[in-house]
């Protein structure tokens, strides 16, 4: 669990590099609301929700759902950074 402030700071700035960068290479829509929903879904992975990137059918993790659009580039940075995507 990640507790650090500095930690947290740099992957919320991370993600939002990441967001950016995918909104940029569609060439499509705007990164405003992913990058603005950036702190609270980075300390909710960083720190309450129980999951395994290595076990997607474990059945006891959380589950996190989000509808589809602008937040979607926010979603998929955030699955990078824990491991989901390689």
């Amino acid at each position: 669990m990640v507790t650090d402030a500095k930690t947290l700071t740099r992957a919320a700035d991370n993600i939002r590099v990441l967001a950016a960068a995918m909104v940029e290479k569609a060439n499509s829509g705007h990164p405003g609301g992913a990058m603005g929903g950036v702190d609270f879904v980075n300390v909710l992975y960083s720190k309450f929700l129980v999951y395994d990137p290595d076990d997607a059918t474990w059945p006891w993790r959380d589950r996190f759902f989000l509808d589809p659009g602008h937040m979607s580039p926010m979603l998929y940075s955030v699955l990078a950074m824990t491991g989901r995507y390689t």
